[in-house]
């Protein structure tokens, strides 16, 4: 089996590629620069192109049995001008590499989509059939996926492109650079004694089971259909509780409330998008999902969370020198 992926530099991507070629595919990674490929697992083959020029994916993309396209811009606090990237890259990056696989006849086709393009859940959890209705978008990166999986994706397969939607929720583990990979890089290190917005709530999963997750949708999913690869549910206070119980760090013993983010953000949204972007994160949003289909149709059964943290905060703390027994 041949494959054809997007966003292999990324952190998912890093993790769907090393799974792939364990598993006996033939990986073929698109990359901006030569540079960012160094990283990238050996064996994986490599071409240059940009997922916004639809003619730098063709040579890449023909004849692969399967494409993933997991590229997109992330930023946490993106200000005015960014906006223009992050919504050529997710939306336009989206529709031309979809669109380019339907012309190439690719016969699989997996769209990483998120759980935040259903927008906040108000504590209740989404599935597959969850239509988002007025939703209110908190970051831009959030407004931009939800473009791609309802104006881009979702009409492709209505048209009858061979394509799957998957969509991680909140993702953790070794070698994450978001804000997620940030906290938890403070609180390896004992320095996470305080924090906002206990009741923020999130569906939890290890990158590694959502990188198998994505090769499982490839395998057994049904084209049209969207797979939820949603792990433990969980808000941010029981989130640190199972962190502490697997690992002994103390969780943050001081939980500023929720609101007092909202405040912030709404006085700083006119002098500073970025950093109102970053405190509406922790406003006490839940984004809840179940992945019931994604368990019975493709076998996918992610860790618990604190199987998973005991694997990241060791290697956080031995890449942070520390020793490894904690």
């Amino acid at each position: 089996m041949r494959a054809f992926l997007t966003g292999g530099t990324g952190f998912i991507g890093r993790r769907l590629i090393a799974d792939l070629l364990a598993h006996g595919y033939a990986v073929t990674a698109l990359v901006r620069t030569f540079d960012r490929a160094r990283s990238l697992p050996e064996g994986v083959v490599t071409t240059p192109g940009d997922v916004t020029r639809r003619s730098s994916l063709r040579a890449g993309m023909r004849g692969a049995d399967v494409v993933f396209h997991l590229a997109a811009a992330s930023q946490a606090g993106a200000r005015p001008a960014d906006r223009e990237r992050l919504y050529r890259v997710n939306v336009d990056g989206a529709r031309e590499t979809l669109e380019l696989a339907g012309e190439l006849g690719v016969p699989k086709i997996v769209y990483t989509s998120t759980a935040a393009a259903l927008g906040d859940s108000q504590g209740r959890g989404a599935d597959e059939s969850s239509r988002p209705n007025g939703v209110v978008f908190e970051s831009e990166y959030e407004r931009t996926k939800f473009l791609a999986h309802y104006e881009v994706a979702v009409p492709l397969q209505q048209r009858g492109l061979p394509l799957l939607i998957v969509c991680p929720g909140a993702v953790y583990g070794p070698g994450d650079a978001s804000q997620i990979g940030k906290l938890l890089g403070l609180y390896a290190r004992r320095r996470l004694p305080i924090m906002l917005g206990a009741e923020g709530a999130y569906t939890w999963a290890h990158v590694d089971d959502v990188a198998a997750g994505h090769r499982l949708a490839a395998e057994k999913g049904r084209p049209g259909e969207t797979y939820l690869l949603a792990g433990e549910a969980l808000n941010l206070r029981q989130f640190f509780a199972a962190a502490e119980r697997a690992t002994g760090l103390p969780a943050p013993r001081i939980w500023l409330p929720a609101q007092l983010a909202g405040r912030l953000a709404r006085r700083l949204r006119n002098v500073n998008s970025g950093g109102a972007e970053r405190l509406q994160g922790v406003a006490g949003l839940s984004y809840l999902a179940y992945a019931d289909q994604a368990r019975r149709e493709l076998g996918w059964q992610p860790r618990s969370v604190e199987a998973g943290m005991s694997e990241t905060i060791a290697r956080l703390r031995m890449a942070q020198g520390k020793p490894r027994d904690i």
